[in-house]
């Protein structure tokens, strides 16, 4: 009897060790290799990790290119900072642009004011030339008008070059045209080759083209396909109801 239950035990002891032995080859196994996406899965399945690992959190080196090494606690907290400096430079920048735009908001009330007052088309061509070149500090401003046998109009900033073909390349399907010019566009309009960038602001009242507006800027960036186009919409409205008015196109 003694010597059947001590088989038994030696037969259980051998599947034990059958099993660890075998427990042990898979976990050594290269079929499974230890990954930088197993090791994350598991932290992520397993988030009390590190609470049962306490210790882990402070003895845990990490290579940091400035510092030599640091803890993870310390890596965490260098994040974090770095994350805080990087919201405040976009409250920063909103804030900047906030400013921006209410002085712009502000510029262009008192220029509709200005306009509304302007009792002929000079006057009124007057008062958009110093907007543009004295208050925004842009280098040039140009109005085409859509020739017309009745007009009596004479005035520095007017284009009287033929700038149809300008028109229909670049507003037949917009309102808008921001960026370059070639610079046989900017002799048209201007007068001379100009660096830097434009905006063409498209005018017409009922439904009737009358031409456009054109602005220019030494900076190539200044005037950018993506810039929004709210306050421009108000102000060519307003320009081209004030010239339908006082030059009865």
């Amino acid at each position: 009897m003694e010597e059947e239950l001590s088989n038994m035990n030696e037969t259980q002891d051998n599947i034990a060790q059958d099993i660890s032995q075998n427990i042990s080859q898979s976990i050594n196994s290269d079929d499974i290799p230890l990954t930088d996406e197993l090791v994350v899965s598991y932290l992520q399945d397993n988030p009390e990790f590190f609470n049962r690992n306490n210790s882990l959190m402070t003895s845990l080196r990490l290579n940091d290119d400035q510092r030599g090494t640091v803890s993870l606690v310390e890596r965490q907290q260098q994040q974090l900072r770095q994350k805080v400096h990087g919201l405040e430079d976009e409250i920063t920048q909103l804030m900047s642009v906030a400013n921006h735009n209410e002085q712009l908001f502000v510029l262009y009330s008192d220029l509709y004011l200005r306009l509304l007052d302007c009792q002929s088309a000079e006057e009124l061509l007057d008062c958009l030339h110093q907007t543009t070149t004295e208050l925004l500090s842009l280098s040039a401003f140009k109005l085409w008008l859509i020739p017309s046998d009745n007009r009596v109009l004479s005035h520095d900033s007017l284009s009287t070059n033929d700038c149809a073909g300008v028109m229909q390349n670049r507003l037949t399907n917009s309102e808008y045209y921001f960026g370059r010019l070639q610079e046989s566009e900017q002799s048209l309009i201007f007068s001379q080759p100009c660096s830097g960038s434009v905006v063409l602001i498209k005018l017409s009242h009922d439904e009737k083209a009358l031409g456009f507006l054109a602005i220019n800027s030494e900076d190539a960036q200044h005037f950018d396909p993506r810039m929004d186009t709210l306050l421009l919409s108000q102000f060519k409205r307003l320009v081209a109801k004030l010239l339908h008015q006082h030059l009865a196109l």
